[in-house]
């Protein structure tokens, strides 16, 4: 076979040998497929044995994957200074029948989730990017070549962000953007300044929220965590979503929490009391507040997955898991307390599920 040819030692019985003419070669994302020189065909089946395969494994260390100005792949050994079109990773395939999809816990990593998916075609939004689950988020999508977007209030910390991802990987495509949730205008401003790049948007991930805020009205005259948490995100949908149809397939991602089970919307007779969203200061608590901006988060990522499914937009909400430990408790001392506590028996960052994402 073309491993054992490479190798230097082609001289065998083997049924997996190629008959003349044919060559072994793999795609980008390591699928095994066999070129007929002779009839200038290609197929994915081996010739002789009519199996699948695919290369088992990342590359071996110190090897990188690149594309030439034809746009065919090769692969640059920066141990040894040398560069090839064949994949060191042919020598050791795997049928595909034998190649069973992996099971997912608590304990699995984002990156995890994304090894051996080549998402370098992909355009990403991120709130919140700059740290906890967002900023593993975007370094795990960064990671994995995708051009990724931190949407965030801070742009300093951001910035940080970006270099933080691009020391890791200096090929990284990440960049900050400036979005405060709290302020409409600022919304609409960023969706301009993202539409002016004349980048296509596949994935949008509403992350960013606030949690146990003291009351305070917005710009907008709006309470603060519902706005932040919810209706920022509702609005920047809103103003993306000519990009998101014209990109599809693309989707949405609203990261909500369980806590939304906690609360309702509904008043004593039955109907939707739209006065709890944004509540006087004598009738606001915060974690009710926060329950009721996750729950908002749900309908309304159900609705818009049925209104632009059609066009290949697809949305989906998810829980990031309990008792995650991150930063959006700082606001009030008690549940920090609790987080600290909690924090031994808590996911880290390091293992974030990220489902539903690609």
């Amino acid at each position: 076979m073309a491993a054992l040819k490479y190798a230097g030692m082609d001289d065998t019985d083997s049924e997996d040998e190629l008959p003349p003419g044919w060559e072994e070669r793999s795609t980008k994302d390591g699928w095994v497929y066999y070129a007929n020189h002779e009839e200038m065909k290609t197929q994915w089946d081996h010739p002789k044995t009519g199996k699948k395969k695919r290369c088992a494994g990342d590359l071996p260390y110190g090897w990188e994957q690149e594309t030439d100005e034809k746009g065919q792949i090769f692969y640059v050994d920066h141990i040894n200074k040398r560069k090839t079109y064949f994949d060191p990773r042919q020598a050791f395939t795997v049928e595909d029948a034998m190649v069973k999809p992996k099971r997912y816990d608590g304990n699995t990593s984002a990156l995890e989730i994304l090894q051996g998916r080549d998402i370098s075609d992909r355009v990403v939004v991120i709130t919140g990017g700059n740290s906890g689950i967002g900023l593993e988020t975007a370094r795990s999508f960064a990671l994995h070549g995708a051009h990724v977007i931190l949407a965030c209030r801070n742009l300093s910390k951001a910035s940080k962000a970006v270099s933080m991802i691009q020391q890791e990987w200096h090929k990284a495509r990440v960049e900050a953007m400036v979005l405060d949730l709290v302020s409409l205008r600022s919304v609409r401003e960023f969706a301009d300044s993202f539409k002016a790049k004349k980048l296509p948007l596949h994935i949008l991930i509403c992350n960013a929220a606030v949690c146990t805020q003291p009351w305070h009205l917005t710009e907008d005259g709006l309470e603060s965590t519902f706005q932040t948490c919810h209706l920022g995100h509702f609005l920047l949908v809103q103003c993306l979503q000519d990009v998101l149809r014209c990109s599809a397939p693309a989707r949405v991602v609203v990261v909500s929490s369980e806590s939304h089970r906690f609360t309702d919307l509904l008043d004593q007779s039955g109907k939707v009391d739209l006065s709890v969203l944004s509540p006087t200061q004598k009738d606001y608590w915060s974690m009710l507040a926060y329950n009721r901006a996750k729950l908002c988060n749900i309908l309304f990522s159900n609705e818009l997955h049925r209104r632009l499914s059609p066009y290949g937009v697809t949305s989906n909400a998810l829980h990031p898991g309990n008792m995650m430990y991150t930063s959006i408790h700082r606001s009030w001392w008690l549940m920090g307390l609790l987080f600290t506590l909690a924090r031994p028996f808590t996911k880290s960052m390091g293992f974030l599920c990220v489902p539903s994402i690609i």
